[in-house]
């Protein structure tokens, strides 16, 4: 990750602090099931001693850019940053 881009992130992390989960979800962030996720996710998480997790917060940062983690009551607790939307595609509409 260049420096840039953790500056970015950390902005839009700050403003997010001033947002509600509904707020953010209306946004595009929301809960994905653990079995949706791509295989290397799903393996990371056993590594990381997280497999007994069900489900994983996807946080829309815009466009493509995604911050993948733990949500729990009012707390995100961050995993991977995903710039390209690779830990869990969106199938293409009309195809």
């Amino acid at each position: 990750m260049e420096q840039a881009d953790f500056l970015e992130i950390l902005e839009k992390l700050k403003h997010f602090e001033n947002s509600t989960w509904p707020t953010l979800e209306r946004g595009g962030s929301h809960f994905i099931p653990v079995d949706e996720v791509i295989k290397q996710a799903q393996e990371r998480l056993q590594l990381l001693k997280l497999d007994d997790t069900d489900e994983l917060f996807s946080l829309r940062l815009g466009g493509l850019e995604r911050l993948w983690g733990l949500r729990s009551n009012d707390v995100f607790s961050l995993l991977w940053w995903d710039p390209h939307h690779e830990i869990c595609p969106a199938s293409k509409k009309h195809t």
